[in-house]
């Protein structure tokens, strides 16, 4: 068999939709998934508690922003954005500057994670969703302490750390709190798109 070429070029987003929640469950419940993008007190997510979790967003009901991402044709894991200002216990918690948002994501083909495209999959996602389609001002994301790797490939993204929190009644205890500000992301004065950066497109 032939391996599978992984070109970062290759990596897009498109919508969640109701027809993914299958995949979903399944990739929730592989061990490299489980093991760091857990649910506190749900050891082994069901797929009507996917359904659940997920489907508010789909339909638009919970305002974060669910994603699958692709690798050319093939579906290969999740990432989603939401304001943090829409979860005020959180807000409270993190204590960011208004306008930011957070990000959470993995990689749920085997075949996939570890091999270095998840820098790539962030910056991407970046650039085409959290600063442009939603303005945000800047991201942070919330890795466990101890996943290193995840840690090092949002390093690699350009994100440097800020602070630990306690998450109480969160998934993880503690949360390793990355930031990375728009403009250093987005060139406004080079970017021959910038009109696009005056408002979210959706």
């Amino acid at each position: 068999m032939t391996a599978m070429i992984l070109d970062p070029d290759l990596i897009s987003f498109r919508r969640l939709t109701q027809d993914d929640l299958p995949l979903m469950h399944r990739w929730l419940n592989t061990e490299h998934v489980a093991r760091w993008y857990r649910v506190r007190g749900v050891s082994e997510p069901s797929l009507e508690w996917v359904t659940a979790r997920y489907l508010p967003r789909i339909r638009g009901d919970d305002p974060t922003r669910a994603f699958v991402i692709s690798l050319g044709a093939r579906p290969i894991g999740y990432i989603q954005a939401y304001l943090i200002a829409d979860n005020p216990e959180y807000a409270a918690q993190v204590q960011v500057e208004e306008g930011a948002a957070g990000v959470d994501m993995f990689i749920g083909e085997v075949d996939v994670v570890y091999r270095g495209l998840g820098s790539h999959i962030v910056h991407r996602f970046l650039r085409e969703v959290v600063f442009r389609e939603m303005g945000a001002t800047a991201c942070i994301l919330g890795p466990e302490p101890q996943n290193v790797n995840a840690i090092r490939a949002y390093e690699k993204a350009g994100f440097r750390y800020l602070k630990t929190v306690p998450t109480p009644g969160g998934d993880a205890e503690y949360e390793y709190v990355m930031r990375i500000s728009r403009a250093e992301v987005i060139d406004i004065s080079s970017d021959i798109d910038a009109t696009l950066l005056e408002g979210p497109l959706l």
